[in-house]
């Protein structure tokens, strides 16, 4: 079995990569950096640490990279392709598929292929698809739309930036969880130790973004307010996990009656996440969490959306408010984002600017977000 995956970074090393070859899958990264390419092929491997209350290496062995236009030579033979780029790379990996698509119909390859994007985004894979199929002709995309799955789904495993002394060797936690839409499935995926396929992918990939990634972008940005420099640390003070809590609390009572989620297994799902943002083998920073304020606070991304959510189920946003305020307030001198936020503010007002950026359309949501600005102190 051969998985061809794009992005050779430390998620896709620490992440996809490490469980798709532990599944026995022959594993190749496609990547632009010609030195990542350089390493893999000559070390053919890496170690994943995991840094955790029992902390472990996992070899990782067997593995190859080409660069990004060579990929689409491996994808007639590929069973299955995953991304782990970032959603605004997106629109590069496409083409490439594209061209795979296209050799491997020239090819007469009639076995399913399956394409997820294991990207933080709602639907990432159908976004990747409508990319694809832009850059297919009309008989390749009736081709494709019968032997070609695009599976979105749902991921989750932090993979902090701790610099190993081995540049390949990656840190991650414990705990990962992938979750792949069965319904849009051809053919049934071999056994993927951590896959699980479900009928209702939506409320997992909510569930996921606007509990635990809502909840570490809070972290970052309330533990900013009080100079922290990791994430634990910033949980360690009681204001900000009090904070913290409140926000995905908010979100998650929104999560409850939109889902109809179980609310003692909510809670304990944020008890759990909690727990794992505490985890000071990790040496998760700041910094790293919450950068590129501006694409979060956007919509659909960890404020607007589950403030909406819940303003529109008249429930509580007091918390989700001031989270998007510290985001406002988030002052990374090497973050451009920070800066074009505050050029936002002077153009447009606070008002004005909060609503360019959040886009929230609820009545009332952009004077509170206003509101908590004012009372928030950098």
């Amino acid at each position: 079995m051969i998985a061809l995956h794009f992005g050779a970074g430390k998620i896709g090393r620490g992440f996809i990569g490490a469980v798709l070859r532990r599944a026995g899958f022959d594993v190749v990264f496609a990547d632009v950096d010609e030195r990542i390419v350089g390493l893999i092929n000559r070390e053919g491997g890496y170690t994943v640490h995991v840094m955790d209350t029992v902390c472990r290496d996992e070899e990782v062995r067997g593995m190859r990279a080409v660069l990004l236009p060579e990929a689409a030579d491996l994808i007639p033979e590929a069973d299955l392709v995953t991304t782990a780029v970032s959603v605004k790379f997106l629109p590069g990996v496409a083409p490439v598929i594209a061209e795979g698509i296209r050799r491997r119909r020239d090819a007469w390859r009639r076995e399913p292929l399956t394409v997820i994007a294991c990207e933080n985004g709602v639907r990432a894979t159908s976004m990747l698809k409508g990319m694809v199929f832009e850059s297919l002709d009309v008989t390749d995309r009736i081709w494709a739309e019968s032997y070609v799955a695009f599976a979105d789904c749902s991921v989750d495993r932090i993979v902090p930036p701790i610099a190993c002394e081995k540049p390949l060797d990656v840190a991650v936690e414990e705990f990962y969880e992938w979750n792949v839409d069965r319904p849009q499935l051809i053919s049934e995926l071999p056994p993927v130790p951590g896959m699980h396929l479900t009928d209702d992918l939506l409320s997992h990939i909510e569930r996921k973004l606007y509990t635990l990634n809502t909840g570490h972008c809070s972290t970052a940005y309330f533990g900013a307010l009080k100079g922290y420099t990791y994430i634990y640390e910033a949980l360690d003070d009681p204001s900000v996990l009090a904070e913290v809590h409140g926000v995905m609390g908010e979100s998650s009572e929104a999560l409850i009656r939109k889902f109809s989620l179980d609310p003692r297994e909510q809670y304990a799902y944020i008890d759990r996440i909690l727990s794992r943002f505490r985890n000071p083998y990790l040496k998760d920073t700041v910094a790293r969490v919450g950068r590129d304020p501006l694409r979060k606070l956007s919509a659909p991304l960890y404020f607007a959306y589950p403030l909406e959510m819940a303003a529109g189920f008249g429930l509580p946003t007091a918390h989700l408010c001031r989270a998007a305020a510290a985001a406002l307030r988030f002052n990374r001198p090497d973050d451009p984002q920070c800066a074009r936020i505050q050029e936002l503010i002077a153009t447009f007002g606070l008002e004005g600017a909060i609503s360019e950026i959040m886009s929230l359309s609820t009545p009332g949501l952009v004077r509170a977000v206003a509101d908590a600005y004012k009372t928030i102190v950098p």
